[in-house]
């Protein structure tokens, strides 16, 4: 297990993320991400951040979270990623754009897909999918995860 120490109001916590890949460990990863976003959302109200690279806020809905929980929390490092949620919304800068997958029922709702990447300090590279609304253009966090290098 490593630790994270997170300072709120010069109060420290130690949060102890799982860095095995066992069921158990990404189950308490997934809800470390939750409880992460349940934080944010309420520290955000308005549930958005601006992005440099689009010039336009990125907002964070369910599919958001939902998505993130379930590919972040395979991964250790994709897991930091997403606690440094701030950073990788404003900083990630636009990569290409692809059509959003006809048969993905989370992708259903999108036109296309912006792919973003960004470098964070201690973890390296990480991709951040931002799905663009079909009627409003909205655009939505979609995913967020760790490029491992091999």
């Amino acid at each position: 297990m490593a630790r994270i120490e997170k300072n709120e109001n010069t109060e420290k916590n130690q949060l102890e993320i799982p860095v095995g890949n066992s069921v158990e460990e990404i189950n308490i990863r997934k809800k470390i991400i939750l409880e992460f976003y349940r934080e944010w959302k309420q520290q955000n109200p308005t549930q958005r951040k601006y992005n440099v690279s689009l010039k336009e806020y990125v907002n964070i809905r369910n599919v958001s979270i939902n998505e993130t929980c379930f590919r972040a929390s395979k991964s250790y490092l994709s897991t930091l990623a997403v606690l440094q949620l701030d950073a990788v919304l404003t900083m990630a800068k636009k990569i290409k754009m692809t059509n959003a997958k006809p048969n993905d029922k989370n992708q259903k709702s999108f036109n296309k897909m912006i792919l973003m990447e960004c470098n964070l300090p201690g973890i390296g590279k990480v991709k951040l999918t931002v799905g663009v609304k079909r009627r409003s253009f909205e655009k939505i966090q979609y995913c967020i995860t760790a490029i491992e290098s091999q």
